[in-house]
């Protein structure tokens, strides 16, 4: 049973991207008990497990069921594309708490029993301490299990909205909806979810926000009712390579044409980032980078492109075939 989306002329134009904090610790929360996901995290997963251990997540496997209904204000759509997970966890924590309980009890009410515990009893009985305490506990989900691996989180997540913004200029909705994800379709204006709900939704000239996600994978997830923004969370391209890069090493002759330090950022560089992540990837310092990347774009090797207050950079036909050898 699909979630369809349909678009007006207006809806294409006012639709964007964002990067969310808040939602990598929401879907972060649902890797940790969701098998099916780990697969993809595994280094990250050792690391934090024993930090993790130490963290009571049980009310959000109650109101966060495996499938169904979430409560919306525990992620409402970011306002702009960088949020921060203050300003988020700040939107959250100013949820009314009658909207609060009427969300919960949807989500509570996808788990046969689950609003009759004491627990359930207890989220629902008083939701202003609910929405205190979720908050709360999100805040140390975020500080002590992805603030510290953020800044490349967050470089992955900026490349993949680069890449799609571009296809999305390059060829409209029909180019960008391509390969977004394999649940995901469009035709004659309208976005198909294939999903378990049969939902349908006219965005009615407010478009629809696109949030890459690193621990989405290898789900989607579409909804927000009224008065939310229309949202699809998708996994990020270049998430495979997030947590360990080993990369290839560059070839010999390519390390005495470039030099070493150059070589290896154009062998590396299989898609966009900025010279920060370039830099702690590589353990430069950040002028070092931005000597070399210089050079590879003077020569023909690379390509910039700004995107807010940040530059990504990428391989030109010409730097792919020198990097790969023409494989």
């Amino acid at each position: 049973m699909p979630f369809h989306m349909h678009f007006l002329a207006d809806d294409l134009l006012s639709s964007r991207f964002a990067i969310s904090p808040l939602w990598e610790t929401q879907e972060a929360i649902r890797t940790l008990r969701t098998p099916a996901r780990q697969g993809y995290h595994l280094p990250w997963l050792r690391q934090i497990r024993a930090v993790a251990r130490g963290l009571d997540l049980s009310p959000f496997q109650l109101v966060m069921p495996r499938r169904g209904h979430n409560p919306d204000f525990l992620c409402p759509p970011p306002d702009g594309i960088f949020a921060t997970i203050d300003e988020e966890l700040a939107r959250v924590r100013g949820t009314d708490p009658a909207v609060a309980r009427e969300d919960l009890a949807r989500a509570l009410a996808e788990t046969p029993g689950a609003a009759g515990t004491a627990q359930g009893r207890a989220l629902l009985d008083d939701p202003a301490r609910t929405v205190h305490e979720l908050a709360e506990l999100m805040a140390r989900v975020w500080d002590t299990l992805l603030a510290p691996f953020w800044p490349g989180m967050r470089a992955v997540l900026e490349a993949d909205v680069a890449f799609h913004s571009r296809r999305l200029a390059d060829g409209g909705p029909e180019r960008l909806f391509a390969d977004l994800h394999p649940k995901v379709s469009w035709s004659a204006g309208t976005l198909t979810v294939d999903r378990r709900a049969d939902h349908v939704r006219m965005l009615g000239g407010d478009g629809l926000l696109l949030v890459p996600s690193v621990f989405v994978r290898p789900d989607v997830v579409s909804g927000f009712d009224p008065p939310w923004q229309a949202t699809l969370v998708y996994p990020a391209r270049g998430t495979a390579t997030l947590w360990t890069v080993p990369g290839p090493t560059p070839e010999e002759p390519l390390i005495r044409l470039l030099g070493a330090n150059r070589a290896a950022i154009l062998t590396h560089l299989d898609s966009p980032a900025t010279t920060s992540a370039l830099a702690r990837r590589h353990d430069l310092a950040l002028s070092s980078v931005s000597a070399h990347l210089s050079v590879l774009r003077d020569a023909g090797l690379l390509t910039s492109h700004r995107y807010g207050h940040r530059v990504l950079y990428e391989r030109t036909p010409l730097g792919i075939t020198l990097a790969t050898g023409g494989a």
